[in-house]
């Protein structure tokens, strides 16, 4: 399972890399209509709360490759997946409510 490992870390570097880049006050890397309602003096604290979403999903990748390092048995694969979608599935909640507390919705 080491390719899958290769490939979740992979996938997790363009996130890593969004993530640091948006807590940084990059916030063209967000599209306009995803904060079209954001007040300015807000933009700084919402770029860093976009963030926090964007490195989970960088965290539950690399968490669920290093799980398959641990054994390649179906136990060690299923841990790994439930990993992966329960990290996407909380980050996604994350961005939904950054979205929803400053910009009243995903697109408003």
């Amino acid at each position: 399972m080491l390719i899958y490992t290769i490939i979740t870390l992979a996938f997790s570097i363009p996130f890593v890399w969004l993530g640091i880049r948006i807590n940084r006050g990059d916030l063209y890397l967000i599209h306009d209509y995803h904060q079209k309602k954001v007040k300015e003096e807000e933009k700084a604290a919402y770029g860093k709360a976009f963030s926090k979403g964007m490195f989970g999903m960088a965290a539950s990748m690399i968490v669920s490759g290093l799980v398959t390092l641990f054994g390649e048995s179906k136990s060690f694969m299923i841990a790994s997946l439930v990993v992966l979608f329960l990290g996407f599935a909380i980050s996604i909640a994350v961005l939904l409510r950054v979205q929803k507390k400053y910009n009243g919705g995903v697109f408003s």
